[in-house]
């Protein structure tokens, strides 16, 4: 067998179809742009050449400039930082919060699941951006109380989705095995089925990370997240509403990373579900 006709058979055993290899790499871009942003871009974010304005793509200024002389593609390529950690931190901290109050409920069951059930439906029945922007209108601190807030507001569907699957692990031989040889009830839980149960909490976390970027720089566009003047995807977006007859790639730059990541997530997402459950090794 030639190299090529192993690296497509691999391709086709591990799922990597065209669309995900494409996920994969928009992605990594954006991890990479999120880390080294600064020192990757052309030109400084900040800086403004008040006498050039607004101004179109150009050798110097790929995707042209905004009304403050800025460089479009060097904000674009920073602002990945704000837009990139803030729904990392909500899908990571949803999930561990929803991991943890899943399992307890649906392993101990009782008052405990009842009451980490109607938590969940309580949470989960609430407009979580409506609730974000009048909480954060209200008392103010911006970006990182957002993200604070989203991660409560984001977590029921973990909770859910967790409970849902420790329910059926709970009445597995091996848990009825671990409870015979007296193994702590936290060592069942954590070590035995929380490791079955992952697989579709990871899954999901990708999808709140698609759905927490969005909220995220919603909140930007509403002047409820980062400051005034910060590179960030969502305050570009309202920076550029009056420059689009003018440049529209201030809007076009940062809408498209936008799009383009959050989708890309949700394929990531359902490619690594897909690899890390026994439907993805059957296939």
């Amino acid at each position: 067998m030639t190299a090529v006709a192993w690296a497509r058979v691999h391709a086709r055993d591990s799922g990597l179809t065209p669309l995900v290899v494409a996920s994969l790499v928009i992605v990594a871009l954006a991890a990479v742009a999120a880390i080294f942003g600064p020192w990757l871009a052309p030109h400084p974010a900040g800086a403004q050449d008040l006498l050039l304005g607004v101004s179109g793509p150009s050798h110097d200024h790929w995707l042209g400039t905004d009304d403050l002389g800025r460089d479009v593609f060097s904000r674009t390529v920073v602002g990945a930082r704000t837009a990139i950690v803030g729904p990392l931190l909500v899908a990571l901290g949803s999930m561990l919060l929803g991991n943890l109050l899943g399992l307890i409920g649906g392993y101990r069951g009782g008052f405990t699941d009842t009451a980490v059930s109607r938590y969940a439906d309580l949470v989960y029945a609430l407009p979580a951006l409506l609730v974000a922007i009048v909480v954060v209108g209200v008392v103010g601190g911006g970006y990182y109380v957002a993200v604070g807030l989203l991660i409560v507001l984001y977590s029921p569907v973990d909770t859910r989705i967790v409970r849902s699957a420790t329910l059926v692990q709970r009445a597995q031989p091996y848990v009825e095995a671990a409870r015979t040889g007296d193994v702590p009830q936290h060592r069942i839980i954590f070590w035995h089925i929380w490791p079955n149960v992952l697989p579709l909490a990871v899954a999901n976390a990708f999808l709140t990370f698609a759905f927490s970027i969005v909220s995220l720089a919603s909140l930007s566009f509403l002047g409820l997240g980062v400051g005034p003047g910060a590179a960030d995807w969502g305050r570009m977006l309202s920076d550029s509403r009056t420059l689009l007859f003018d440049n529209e790639w201030t809007a076009l730059g940062p809408g498209l990373a936008l799009v383009a990541t959050a989708a890309s997530m949700n394929v990531v997402g359902d490619w690594l579900f897909e690899r890390l459950t026994e439907r993805g090794v059957r296939r």
